[in-house]
């Protein structure tokens, strides 16, 4: 059974009622997104808060956490509440489909729902949160370009077969791939997940990169991955 809590560096997840837990996925995301220039950010799913509080702690940025499920937008709000950057950080309980800001972002960042063709699981907060049961990799590519400035920026992570169809899909919708990192989870294992970052201007060169996260056991993390995640994991 998973802690209720997890510890980070400069803050504490509470994720007792959440349907998504803390994961590798989230903290490469957070940790490895670009937040050199950023003033404002829209995090699309936002579970506990765990993206929102990682870029407000690498960054100056008003960040909008957006969630539709009830029990992870209450934690993710007291996630927030007790944290040293609450006055920064928005969280609201709605759909992307419903959610109208009035502005533009300099980035979006999303750690979707992307199980799409496996199995469903039985607890419906979870189906929400891992599944496309309310939002498809498609319409999230179709969406988030009304939402990023001239120069914003889309991060998420996703597994292999998926973020290439998320590719496809960015592209009808006007946005280039500018930055891709593979992670193979150790050394000889194949790649099982894609970071990318999305932009509306086309790149004449791919920044193509790999990271693996461990060597050949358990928890015996490699240097990059401890490099990467310094600024948040207790042991490293």
């Amino acid at each position: 059974m998973a802690n209720p809590w997890f510890r980070f560096k400069q803050f504490i997840i509470q994720q007792d009622r959440s349907a998504f837990k803390v994961g590798t996925d989230g903290v490469l995301l957070g940790a490895w997104v670009d937040t050199e220039g950023l003033s404002s950010v829209l995090d699309v799913g936002t579970g506990t808060g765990l993206l929102a509080l990682m870029l407000a702690q690498r960054s100056d940025a008003n960040i909008t956490a957006i969630e539709i499920d009830r029990n992870s937008f209450e934690e993710a709000e007291q996630n927030v509440n007790e944290s040293r950057w609450f006055n920064r950080i928005e969280v609201v309980h709605c759909s992307l489909e419903d959610f109208t800001p009035g502005m533009k972002y300099d980035l979006v960042i999303s750690n979707p729902p992307f199980f799409q063709d496996s199995l469903r699981p039985d607890d419906q907060g979870r189906s929400l949160s891992r599944h496309d049961t309310r939002l498809s990799l498609k319409d999230l590519a179709h969406t988030v370009p009304q939402l990023m400035n001239d120069k914003g920026r889309f991060c998420l992570i996703l597994p292999v077969e998926e973020s290439k169809i998320m590719e496809r899909y960015c592209f009808e919708a006007g946005l280039s791939l500018h930055r891709l990192l593979e992670i193979r989870p150790k050394r000889g294992h194949p790649v099982k997940r894609h970071l990318l970052e999305f932009r509306f201007n086309q790149l004449e060169e791919l920044l193509r990169e790999e990271l693996i996260v461990e060597y050949a056991s358990r928890h015996d993390y490699t240097e990059e991955y401890r490099e990467l995640t310094r600024e948040f994991y207790l042991n490293f």
